[in-house]
């Protein structure tokens, strides 16, 4: 009749193709839903220094500093298709240069199980918030959060808060230690 290679290639070939059904039904039944919840941020401290570049061009760049608070419940975003979370803090502004510049100033993971409800105080951003020119001084920036959703199956969307947050740079150079 039928070989043991026939039929288990058949057992496979068949498990595969519900399995392949049953992620595309984990996919389908989160696909749709609303993942955006409401944020709040809060700049604490402000200082814009003018520091050298240890490239090659030895030229003046600005470096921002600053301080946030930021709260959010994100726990409505975890379904049974949410591994993870990946979070992060991005500054917007202007120069003139540049139309738009968007840097990363502090990123942060959140797995499933992990306390979703954040409430962070008078944190300091992770990475440095550096411009390319002097454009930080006196300039108008807007903090937005955002998230990528990382699935058991399908898509990797990326998602912005409801809500952020604006301010300005001072006027004039700190000379002050951080």
């Amino acid at each position: 009749m039928h070989t043991v290679l026939t039929r288990g290639n058949a057992t496979v070939a068949y498990s595969l193709s519900v399995l392949a059904c049953l992620t595309f039904c984990c996919f389908i039944s989160t696909v749709f839903l609303d993942y955006r919840t409401e944020s709040k941020i809060n700049t604490v401290k402000i200082l814009v220094k003018n520091v050298p570049d240890y490239g090659a061009s030895r030229e003046k760049h600005d470096l921002g500093f600053l301080t946030f608070d930021l709260q959010t419940n994100l726990t409505d975003l975890f379904n049974w298709n949410v591994k993870q979370l990946f979070l992060y803090l991005t500054a917007e502004y202007k120069t003139k240069e540049n139309e738009l510049n968007q840097v990363v100033l502090w990123d942060k993971i959140i797995l499933r199980g992990e306390n979703t409800v954040l409430d962070f105080k008078n944190m300091n951003t992770k990475y440095y918030f550096w411009d390319d020119g002097t454009g930080l001084k006196n300039n108008n920036v807007t903090l937005y959060l955002s998230w990528n959703i990382i699935p058991n199956a399908g898509l990797l969307p990326s998602v912005f808060a409801h809500g952020s947050h604006w301010f300005k740079f001072p006027e004039h150079y700190s000379v002050s230690a951080v």
